[in-house]
């Protein structure tokens, strides 16, 4: 039983571990890319001016798909972005 539970924990760490690596490396490309981030911001301010927030569940899925991410990768680039590039977007 303990070894059942120690190769638990083992494998969530693997997991959790791997997972922050793909999100450091999404966010990575954009902070290198400035110009990236500029041209999301603009999308997510004419989302706005549409009367749509940037991080509704179908911004983030428009996202996702255009970036070939999962929702949550997604929503996490958004808010990333908004955060650091574009703090007036909603």
């Amino acid at each position: 039983m303990r070894r059942l539970t120690i190769r638990c924990l083992s494998l969530s760490l693997l997991i959790s571990s791997s997972a922050g690596f793909a999100q450091s490396s999404l966010l990575e490309s954009v902070k290198r890319n400035p110009a990236e981030a500029k041209a999301l911001c603009q999308s997510f301010r004419a989302m706005n001016s549409n009367g749509q927030s940037a991080l509704s569940s179908k911004a983030i899925n428009q996202l996702a798909s255009q970036r070939n991410l999962s929702p949550g990768n997604a929503e996490i680039l958004a808010t990333y972005v908004i955060g650091l590039h574009c703090s007036d977007v909603r």
